[in-house]
């Protein structure tokens, strides 16, 4: 049984009473529902608009580096009118390998084409009184000195000097090493009448081995312990080594081979061991077929500074000092050697 305020309560909300509309109550409720949506919408428009991602920050790529400009190689010389140059030189220069250095750098330097014949000293001026080469290096100062006299050369100049040595076998069984002087050795060599082996080729290597005979007073040739090779220093090195017998060298070519001979330095440094080297054109005017402008172009190439400063640092990097002393400008007086 329902409570009687229950029933009317229950009724009430079944059967309003009067001045109740239904329809009434729906339009509050849907007024209520868009002043909300209204609202909303208005604040949606208020908010400020959101502010566009800033992207991070990407950094520009660094520039390429900047690309080693090739350098210009210098424009090739004018090839010569005759390119081809006769060289007659001593074999010290090429068995020490300073041809090996010079030769490229003139060539790359002038147009001209050399092609070198490495001779002793005396024949290599032989050749230039016939008319067979068109620049001579050689190391025969006497020689050189007639050989000028009888107008077969211009332009002799002075380029470099080195040493020579006497060289055997490291027992030195004639006891020439600690000797007073080169000429003091030598006399030791004959008295022990231990081996020696000379060139015997007219080198200038040579004729300076004759002349401290000479100056020892004695006449080697034809003695059983004097034997000659007939060949360039660096083949009579190997012989000697190969003999265990003593000889003349230049030290440049010594030391360019030490490594192969069983030989060692006895005496060095003696004032009458000093070798000297000049360049000398053969004279166009006994020879007028010879290239007489090749042959200038090289005798000037071999005193030039650039030249000279080869010289002076060659055999530095490989054996740790240098094999020629440069001297172009100079007199054979400051050398000591005249």
């Amino acid at each position: 049984m329902n409570h009687p305020g229950y029933l009317t309560r229950d009724v009430e909300r079944r059967h309003p009473g009067p001045g109740r509309s239904p329809s009434i109550s729906l339009c509050a409720v849907w007024l209520t529902i868009l002043v909300l949506t209204m609202s909303l919408a208005m604040a949606g428009c208020s908010r400020p608009p959101p502010s566009p991602s800033t992207p991070s920050a990407t950094p520009a790529p660094a520039p390429a580096p900047a690309a080693t400009p090739t350098p210009t190689p210098p424009p090739a010389p004018p090839r010569p009118a005759n390119p081809d140059v006769i060289l007659a030189t001593t074999t010290s220069t090429q068995d020490s390998g300073l041809l090996d250095v010079l030769i490229p750098l003139f060539e790359q330097k002038t147009g001209y084409k050399v092609k070198p014949v490495a001779v002793g000293s005396g024949a290599a001026m032989a050749m230039g009184q016939r008319g067979e080469a068109d620049v001579l290096l050689v190391h025969d100062p006497d020689a050189e000195v007639l050989f000028m006299q009888a107008d077969y050369g211009v332009n002799r100049r002075l380029v470099m000097h080195n040493n020579f040595q006497i060289v055997g076998p490291a027992a030195d069984p004639a006891g020439v090493k600690g000797a007073a002087s080169a000429v003091e050795a030598m006399k030791k060599i004959a008295t022990a009448k231990s081996i020696f082996l000379s060139r015997g080729d007219n080198s200038g290597t040579n004729a300076a081995e004759l002349r401290l005979w000479k100056a020892a007073g004695i006449d080697p040739v034809g003695q059983s312990w004097y034997q000659q090779s007939g060949q360039g220093m660096g083949a009579t090195l190997s012989i000697a080594s190969e003999k265990g017998a003593y000889t003349y060298t230049d030290d440049a070519t010594y030391l360019a081979r030490q490594k192969t001979l069983s030989l060692a330095i006895l005496v060095e440094g003696d004032k009458v061991l000093l070798n000297v080297y000049h360049v000398i054109q053969v004279s166009p005017g006994k020879w007028p077929r010879v290239n007489s402008a090749g042959g200038k172009a090289f005798d000037d190439f071999m005193v030039a500074p650039e030249t000279q400063k080869v010289i002076g640092q060659f055999g530095m990097e490989k054996y740790g000092r240098v094999l020629f002393t440069p001297d172009a400008g100079k007199t054979e007086a400051e050398l000591g050697s005249a």
